[in-house]
């Protein structure tokens, strides 16, 4: 299995998790856990996701995200389970 993390920031709006799992399920990329808030008005939300059935590459993947949400005025971020592990190591 091949996980990666997903981080989503930004003023709430509607539809930011109806779009973002529907480019997930649209590239096969399993959700295996979500958690969001949103405090004040921002959204917040992570993600760990399974990326082994996905026919994108990890750098196509993180600039398409990025795109969207860029359109839905969030930030989108991804990293590699384990870059994310060894930054947050300490």
């Amino acid at each position: 299995m091949k996980k990666t993390i997903i981080t989503v920031v930004g003023k709430d709006t509607v539809g930011i998790i109806a779009k973002v799992c529907t480019y997930l399920a649209e590239k096969d990329i399993n959700i295996l856990d979500i958690s969001q808030t949103i405090v004040q008005g921002y959204f917040n939300m992570m993600m760990v996701v399974d990326t082994s059935q996905t026919k994108k590459s990890h750098g196509d993947m993180s600039e398409e995200l990025k795109a969207l949400g860029e359109g839905i005025g969030v930030i989108i971020k991804c990293q590699r389970e384990e870059i994310f592990e060894k930054m947050h190591r300490i």
